[in-house]
């Protein structure tokens, strides 16, 4: 079967508020204040909690890995404290998953939040079953770039592999596709906007109602390559 696995953060969801409120609580606890903005900081919110950590701690002069692995799970725990407060879905992202499992594609998710967050965050807006299967950062023993991560994800969906797709907004989402020689679109309106085109991705997304078409696109270019 035919299959779309998304990236969460920053593709179908914009999470940076509420992951940058968690970060300062961080901030705050060690007595810093808030060293992170949710007006400039969404890509470093979008690239997870350890670059949340030593972002922030590096604009007071601090690096200490030790100290950012320490603050890892006090972060967590704010964040699912207040996990729902900020977060909102991109335009047409909820819409699109009733699209392609109407033309008979298959979706899931695949992401390196920890899956209890994920699936937490996901229930708050009472979407968790609405994008198929979950595969979370500890869901494995690896996570994305990692191909087997993309992989369980299609697997777990009831997908081909070798018809599979994966929508993302980072460096990390491209370079996982590459990994599992699959197709990669990246998002246009994620905190980098255009500028994700310097990844070079098979294609660009610019709004979740182009998907579908898209994606029957670079499954007939990717079939042609196969048989070539």
């Amino acid at each position: 079967m035919r299959t779309v696995i998304f990236d969460l953060d920053g593709t179908l969801m914009d999470t940076s508020g509420d992951l940058i409120a968690a970060a300062n609580a961080c901030f705050r606890d060690l007595g810093h204040g808030d060293l992170l903005r949710p007006e400039t900081d969404k890509a470093i919110a979008h690239r997870g909690a350890r670059a949340m950590l030593r972002a922030g701690l590096g604009r007071v002069e601090i690096e200490d890995e030790d100290l950012v692995d320490r603050q890892y799970q006090p972060l967590l725990d704010h964040y699912g404290e207040a996990i729902c407060v900020h977060s909102t879905f991109y335009p047409g992202a909820i819409e699109v998953a009733d699209t392609l499992r109407a033309r008979g594609i298959r979706v899931g998710i695949a992401t390196n939040k920890p899956e209890w967050l994920a699936d937490k965050l996901l229930r708050a807006v009472g979407l968790r079953e609405h994008f198929g299967p979950l595969v979370g950062a500890d869901t494995l023993e690896t996570r994305k770039p990692d191909p087997l991560h993309f992989w369980e994800a299609v697997d777990r969906a009831g997908g081909d592999r070798l018809q599979a797709v994966l929508v993302g907004d980072t460096e990390t989402d491209r370079e996982t596709a590459r990994r599992a020689d699959a197709p990669s679109i990246l998002v246009a309106f994620g905190p980098e906007g255009r500028g994700i085109e310097r990844l070079s991705p098979d294609a660009l997304l610019e709004h979740f109602d182009d998907l579908p078409d898209l994606f029957d696109g670079l499954m007939l270019r990717n079939g042609a390559r196969r048989v070539s």
